[in-house]
């Protein structure tokens, strides 16, 4: 019976991840404010190693359409504004000298639009996870049906299965309504 509590774990721990990992995509995907995780993908070399963004400098937001970036070391800003510049996030970043600026402008409707499009792909593949976990759990328990583990429990932990699946999956649709409604509002 502990192997069918370790699969009912395994799955909810996998499903977990995903949603967690949606999240974490939706969190880059721009609503038309600006805000510090929009750069968090970015690394740069910095001596050497590659190295996120986040650790080589401060990044705030002092209002609504800006992003500040304020190296640790001045001699880093030709190499972070080259990094964000590369980074395909579509920003044009200012440099003072002292500090880089990011001016966040407003989203069209057509942009917002392709932003939900994105929002919704990236759902479907945390979804798509979701899915494979289960399928992957579920075999697991088929394989303990054929290894001689009672009926009666493996359908019950079939039936757990499904009910985590569907838990999982409802928390990635509302990540995505409220991402929705996040990109959409003006």
């Amino acid at each position: 019976m502990e192997d069918i509590d370790f699969y009912l774990e395994q799955a909810s721990e996998m499903m977990d991840k995903a949603v967690k990992h949606t999240h974490d995509e939706l969190v880059k995907i721009r609503a038309g404010k600006a805000m510090p995780s929009m750069l968090d993908g970015i690394s740069l070399d910095y001596y050497g190693t590659m190295t996120p963004l986040n650790q080589v400098a401060s990044v705030t937001t002092p209002d609504a359409r800006t992003i500040s970036v304020k190296p640790w070391e001045k001699k880093m800003i030709p190499e972070i504004e080259k990094a964000i510049i590369n980074s395909n996030l579509g920003f044009n970043p200012q440099n003072d000298g002292e500090l880089i600026r990011i001016n966040i402008p407003p989203l069209t409707e057509e942009r917002r639009i392709s932003l939900v499009k994105q929002a919704k792909a990236e759902t479907e593949n945390g979804k798509i996870s979701i899915r494979n976990a289960r399928k992957e759990i579920m075999d697991a328990l088929k394989k303990l049906l054929k290894d001689g583990a009672p009926e009666d429990a493996i359908k019950g932990a079939e039936e757990e299965v499904q009910k985590i699946t569907d838990v999982h999956s409802t928390k990635v649709e509302e990540l995505l309504v409220a991402k929705e409604k996040d990109i959409m509002t003006i």
